[in-house]
């Protein structure tokens, strides 16, 4: 975990890999419980018989439920000391590069790609998460994902 006082201190990072997550394992019991959250209820995701007898050899996450877990991956990597309001803005390229099958150990590391001040005392931060797997070459996903930050509350209309 990665302690920064105040949300300033992020914009001389641009750039830079200023965050990483613990390791944090995907159930099979998570990924079901995302399947019925969400109906995708693919076999690959939630059978675990046929997918033991398919091309990865077992059960797969949802590319979606790696996804979700972006909110989970920055409070366990990173804190901004001085900031009160997280607002989730968005997504820009997408990637899954290869599969996460159950049971497999994930962490994030994070690039600051962009510091943009937003009014209010904000900024939005883009940041590349980059998903890799324990024991696999490639990253599971990439993703540049766009974090709003208030240092204070912002009344949303």
């Amino acid at each position: 975990m990665v302690n920064y006082p105040h949300l300033a201190d992020l914009k001389p990072l641009v750039g830079t890999q200023f965050a990483s997550s613990g390791w944090f394992r995907i159930s099979q019991d998570r990924i079901n419980q995302f399947a019925e959250a969400t109906g995708d209820k693919q076999w690959i995701h939630v059978d675990v018989e046929r997918a033991a007898a398919a091309p990865f050899g077992s059960t797969v996450a949802h590319g979606f439920l790696l996804l979700s877990l972006l909110p989970r991956l920055y409070d366990d990597a990173f804190v901004i000391e001085d900031t009160q309001m997280r607002i989730n803005y968005g997504l820009d390229r997408v990637r899954f590069i290869s599969p996460v099958p159950a049971g497999s150990e994930l962490r994030a590391h994070m690039t600051l790609l962009a510091y943009a001040e937003l009014p209010g005392n904000g900024a939005q931060l883009t940041i590349e998460v980059s998903f890799e797997r324990r024991g696999a070459e490639r990253p599971a996903c990439i993703v540049e994902a766009l974090s709003r930050r208030y240092c204070h509350p912002v009344q949303m209309r």
